[in-house]
């Protein structure tokens, strides 16, 4: 009896010691943060596999390589849109980024004394012209490069460095498909279009109660995939897209696709495209008397739209892959630093494109000059982990994709009013 009553109280005291452990333990996120009921057939079954749930390895040689000696210039790439599209502001921008990271790195000593040199590519947006300048950049000796925002290019230029096996680092592409691929040759450093679509689902349907959504959007592929996850999030929130509607890149009459949402009668709509068309759409919903709440994608944070839209665009809701006006001192400086040395402004892209190329010189500085090692670096999910950046925390699931928070901004009285997206408050209530 006695044995039996000091079991029973020794148990009792490691169920105290246990539970409180137990309770603390952090439940293991849903591939792509995925909220738990969005997970796709969550409902019904669990998933048997989750495949992107282990690292691509590459057990290629190359790491056997020997430095090079009498270097006088140690280069780094770039391929961003810099001619000939409606992303050039977009890819001056995330060139100014690389720029001066590069010159801030070579005040603090370069590579061993020896400068970096960022060797500038322009990404035409031409089918396979972002191909023939990786091959460029592999006949120049890069041992990585910063590219691109264009979805297509930079999924060509993905594919080349497999081929090639120079590292890439991703920090304007949105494309939440990029590191599907599985090519164990590339970082994902912006929050893609997944996590803009989930807190837009979360904050449309559970926070703002609305049920009947439209959709216009581009008919291109930044249109087609970044839709997609919020069309199926709607779906398995009950609340099915009421209609989705597409435009061409470059249209200035929207009086058909604003006509069908109101034939519809949707009771907000949710605009994807770049943001000098999403003005004109807003502009146009507004002329046509419809009050019905806006939303857009993250490309619509940009002072091009409150200066074409103006008054209309007030309470424009949409995400935006990091806060400008975060209490962030390395993100202060840097804002400093850009400014004096540009002229103007940082936007996301010169944001991200900067804690990129900053990534890129670390795993350099860390590795040495052999593009193996260098990737091993910037793909060992350990060094980078958890990166403070002027952007904020980088966080890599295992296929090297940025979850890191994603914020939402609302136009309030002509300036763009950052808050927490409501994802990132249901992930740290887990």
């Amino acid at each position: 009896m006695k044995r039996f009553l000091t079991f029973l109280i020794f148990s009792f005291f490691l169920g105290l010691m246990i539970f409180p452990l137990s309770g603390q333990e952090k439940k293991k996120l849903n591939y792509g943060k995925t909220p738990d009921d969005i997970v796709p057939y969550g409902r019904f079954h669990k998933a048997y596999i989750n495949f992107f749930d282990t690292p691509q390895l590459f057990t290629g040689a190359g790491r056997e390589k020997p430095e090079p000696t009498g270097l006088k210039e140690v280069r780094i790439g770039f391929l961003g849109p810099l001619d000939s599209t409606a992303l050039v502001p977009q890819g001056k921008q995330m060139l100014n980024g690389c720029i001066l990271a590069i010159e801030e790195a070579n005040k603090e000593g370069g590579y061993k004394g020896i400068p970096f040199k960022l060797m500038v590519h322009n990404d035409f947006g031409l089918w396979g012209a972002a191909a023939n300048k990786v091959v460029q950049m592999y006949d120049e000796h890069v041992w990585a490069f910063l590219g691109s925002i264009d979805d297509i290019n930079t999924h060509v230029a993905l594919r080349a460095t497999l081929k090639l096996e120079i590292p890439m680092v991703n920090s304007g592409d949105p494309d939440p498909t990029l590191c599907e691929t599985r090519i164990p040759w590339m970082i994902h450093i912006i929050s893609d279009d997944r996590q803009s679509c989930y807190a837009l689902a979360e904050y449309i349907y559970k926070i703002k109660k609305l049920k009947r959504v439209a959709v216009i959007r581009v008919d291109n592929r930044y249109g087609r995939v970044g839709i997609k996850e919020f069309r199926e999030a709607a779906r398995r929130l009950d609340h099915p897209l009421v209609l989705e509607i597409r435009y061409r890149e470059g249209d200035t009459d929207f009086s058909e696709q604003i006509q069908r949402v109101q034939n519809v009668s949707a009771d907000a709509v949710l605009l994807w495209g770049n943001a000098e068309e999403t003005a004109m759409i807003i502009n146009q919903i507004r002329a046509k008397g419809m009050t019905l709440p806006i939303f857009a994608s993250d490309r619509a944070m940009s002072p091009v739209l409150l200066k074409m839209a103006g008054k209309n665009a007030e309470g424009l809701v949409t995400t935006c892959q990091y806060n400008p006006i975060a209490d962030n001192p390395k993100l202060k400086a840097f804002q400093k630093n850009y400014k004096e040395r540009f002229g103007i402004e940082p936007d996301v892209f010169a944001a991200h494109a900067y804690d990129g190329m900053n990534i890129i010189i670390a795993a350099i500085r860390k590795a040495g000059l052999n593009r193996y090692k260098i990737r091993d670096v910037l793909t060992d999910l350990k060094t980078f982990q958890g990166y403070e950046g002027v952007t904020g925390k980088i966080i890599f699931d295992d296929a090297w994709n940025d979850i890191g928070s994603i914020w939402m901004t609302k136009v309030q009285n002509g300036k763009y009013v950052f808050s927490p997206s409501p994802l990132d408050t249901l992930v740290s209530n887990k």
